[in-house]
């Protein structure tokens, strides 16, 4: 059996830089979604972002491929990546607490341990892997706060929804390792313009057209979304997956419930719980059991 990826400081720096651009976004988003839909919101959000890679990629000389099998692996990671799990977890997050939802999504760690398991020859399941995933698990209840939990049981269907998008990107986290001989520039710059199509049609379902036109602030906070939270974060996913492999990049869904933690903390002076460190130090054993080494030792 092949050995599991012991993540270097460079890959865990990135996974932590990747966990900041997501889970500050939450900030943001609140922001945008007080005046635009959220399917609106993402299809903006993503479509400035491809704009601006494009432009990123012929301005240091190089270039998005032309030939079709290329652009349909775009096509697909786009779909799994984007446009299903927006669709689903939006939905889902609808009709269920925001906290049982992100428990819920947050188990995208677990669903890629399978995915992988099943898919890829040098990811299979390690009892690490297994622990980390459950360590992980236990300390984003105790974060998020188990009054959470009493949603489940209602609402069936939004409740697989929002499983279903984390299972989704736990299909594109295996699918996207075959990017690993592309730049990261051009396969993010390609996805998320696939990601801005396939946004297209859920986007009119909002009829953005018939609202009045957002304001500043608003216009603010998406611009940031989309340079930072998608163009910058989709680089350094696929940076990511390139050298880490699937399971490790997607441990940052561990990682996301407590960037805003830690923000609201450091820049809105906001008391954190002993829930908080109590869930982060679980969150830090998960953490430590899949990359292996202090185990090890």
């Amino acid at each position: 059996m092949p050995k599991a990826h012991a993540m270097s400081p460079t890959e865990w720096s990135l996974l932590i830089l990747l966990s900041l651009l997501w889970g500050g976004a939450f900030f943001l988003a609140k922001v945008a979604l007080a005046e635009v839909g959220p399917f609106t919101a993402a299809f903006v959000r993503i479509a400035i972002a491809a704009g601006a890679l494009c432009l990123v990629v012929r301005a240091t000389g190089q270039r998005l491929p032309t030939d079709r099998r290329a652009w349909r692996a775009f096509a697909i990671m786009g779909l799994l990546t984007n446009a299903i799990p927006a669709a689903l977890i939006y939905w889902g997050q609808t009709r269920i607490p925001s906290g049982l939802a992100s428990i819920l999504s947050a188990a995208t760690p677990l669903w890629t341990v399978l995915v992988a398991h099943f898919f890829t020859a040098d990811e299979k399941i390690t009892p690490n892997r297994l622990a980390g995933v459950g360590f992980g698990l236990v300390g984003l209840v105790v974060v998020i706060g188990p009054d959470a939990l009493r949603g489940v049981g209602g609402s069936l269907l939004a409740q697989l929804a929002v499983v279903g998008g984390g299972v989704s990107y736990a299909f594109s986290g295996v699918y996207g390792k075959r990017f690993a001989g592309t730049s990261p520039l051009v396969t993010s710059a390609g996805q998320l313009a696939c990601s801005a199509l396939w946004m297209v049609p859920l986007a009119t379902i909002e009829r953005p057209w018939m609202l009045a036109a957002p304001s500043a602030r608003t216009w603010g906070a998406l611009l940031v979304l989309a340079f930072l939270s998608t163009a910058l974060a989709s680089i350094v996913f696929f940076r990511l997956l390139a050298t880490a492999g699937a399971n490790n990049t997607l441990l940052v869904n561990f990682l996301i419930p407590i960037s805003p933690l830690i923000l609201g903390s450091a820049f809105l002076h906001e008391r954190l719980l002993p829930q908080a460190y109590a869930g982060m130090a679980l969150i830090a054993l998960g953490l430590a059991a899949m990359d292996g080494r202090v185990w090890r030792q």
